[in-house]
């Protein structure tokens, strides 16, 4: 499956810009970006997706309860993260496919091949 409509939820402005741009260069041709929760639940209420990359720690918050309604919506995802943190990853996302930071192509590539 190829993924042509992407949305990053990441709240570091530069590097969700260095995913959208990997994103485009591996063949992704509409991707938004959202730089936490609130944005993205609005985004997803006036668009869709077919799949959504998710930064788990944002700030003050994470994105566990928004991948909550991805799961209900059936839409694809997958986690990135900056840390080793399979102890604090609910269950339900145990088997969500998942990549560390620093991100590149290759294993943003692997990411959206295992979710699809």
């Amino acid at each position: 499956m190829t993924f042509r409509r992407v949305l990053v939820l990441e709240d570091n402005f530069i590097i969700a810009m260095e995913a959208e741009d990997i994103l485009r260069s591996i063949g992704v041709a509409d991707v938004t970006i959202a730089t936490n929760v609130e944005q993205a639940e609005t985004l997803l209420l006036e668009e869709s997706f077919d799949f959504v990359l998710l930064d788990v720690n944002l700030g003050a918050q994470t994105s566990f309860l928004f991948a909550e309604k991805l799961l209900d919506r059936r839409i694809p995802f997958g986690f990135v993260s900056g840390y080793g943190e399979d102890s604090v990853f609910p269950l339900a996302f145990r088997a969500v496919p998942r990549i560390t930071k620093p991100f590149n192509e290759d294993s943003i590539g692997s990411l959206l091949s295992i979710a699809s």
